[in-house]
């Protein structure tokens, strides 16, 4: 299959390399004519044009959109629309909000074009090697992207989930449970950094992976985070939130369906831009390791006492 690729930050660049190992034609586009030209060095296509970007794609043509969700989606789709044909598909890979992703599905109905919607789990690991993807889209364009999309996931790891908004809704309640997930974690560490035993977290973590009912890929980062930094001193204790889990939590409050767990999450990330806790650096690691998150670095301070 030939895909046209808009946005190459982590999970992008990672999709296109994966694209690109399965024999898709992948070309990327980029503002930048030197990372555009860079491409090439990995096998790939690149073009700063998206005249050009679309052009460069036979038969019907797929558009893969990988860029931050909100305005920049509806800017990228506009600049597009012009050089489209009907029945030319537009995926969006991002996380976008589900509300956001029904009315562009809406819109680009009455334009003839197809529109998916893709939530994508794994980071940019599993982006390169095998990601989970959630998808909001019609059976039959499912079913003429199922090759690609079974490629690009791990075995049993893609699922039509149901029709437009779909893949987004899912992947935006995924989110909310990872939120509560990793704190849950960060607070029992944070409850046996403060105890009275010395305990070695990094073997700690490698054995609860071993059979135990919490044994998970989160522990498995967690004993990764330890081994590197055994008390967190490296890193500020401020933990990201792209938005997805709040839109958890505002979905909650609207279908009043309570969310006791997820919320305070959401709350204690929150907070972590307050203060500098334990739990807090170790939910700031754990979003570094899966998702390569950027992480706050603590200041060094000068001794002047001499």
């Amino acid at each position: 299959m030939e895909i046209a690729l808009i946005g190459l930050g982590k999970m992008g660049y990672a999709l296109a390399l994966n694209m690109k190992d399965h024999g898709h034609r992948v070309v990327a586009y980029s503002r930048s004519p030197e990372k555009a030209a860079a491409l090439a060095d990995e096998g790939l296509e690149g073009t700063s044009s998206l005249e050009d970007l679309c052009a460069s794609i036979k038969g019907r043509r797929l558009i893969w959109l990988m860029v931050p969700a909100g305005k920049a989606v509806d800017k990228m789709i506009a600049k597009l629309l012009p050089l489209l044909n009907e029945r030319d598909i537009i995926v969006d890979g991002g996380n976008s909000h589900y509300g956001d992703s029904i009315r562009r599905f809406s819109e680009l109905q009455k334009e003839k074009i197809d529109y998916v919607d893709a939530g994508i789990s794994g980071g940019p690991s599993g982006a390169r090697s095998g990601a989970c993807i959630m998808v909001g889209a019609e059976e039959n364009i499912y079913k003429y992207l199922e090759p690609l999309l079974n490629d690009l996931s791990t075995e049993g790891g893609c699922l039509r989930v149901g029709g437009a908004g779909a893949g987004h809704y899912v992947k935006m309640v995924h989110n909310g449970i990872e939120y509560g997930m990793m704190q849950a974690i960060a607070e029992g560490f944070e409850l046996m950094d403060s105890g009275p035993y010395e305990i070695n977290f990094h073997e700690l973590s490698k054995l609860w992976n071993r059979g135990s009912v919490i044994r998970s890929w989160l522990i498995e980062l967690t004993a990764n985070i330890f081994a590197e930094d055994p008390k967190l001193k490296k890193i500020e204790g401020i933990v990201g939130s792209s938005g997805t889990g709040l839109w958890t939590v505002e979905e909650a409050l609207l279908r009043k369906v309570p969310l006791p767990v997820i919320t305070q999450a959401l709350f204690t990330r929150y907070r972590s831009e307050q203060n500098n806790v334990f739990s807090a650096r170790l939910a700031a690691s754990l979003r570094r390791e899966f998702g390569g998150h950027d992480v706050e670095k603590p200041e060094v301070k000068n001794d002047l006492s001499s």
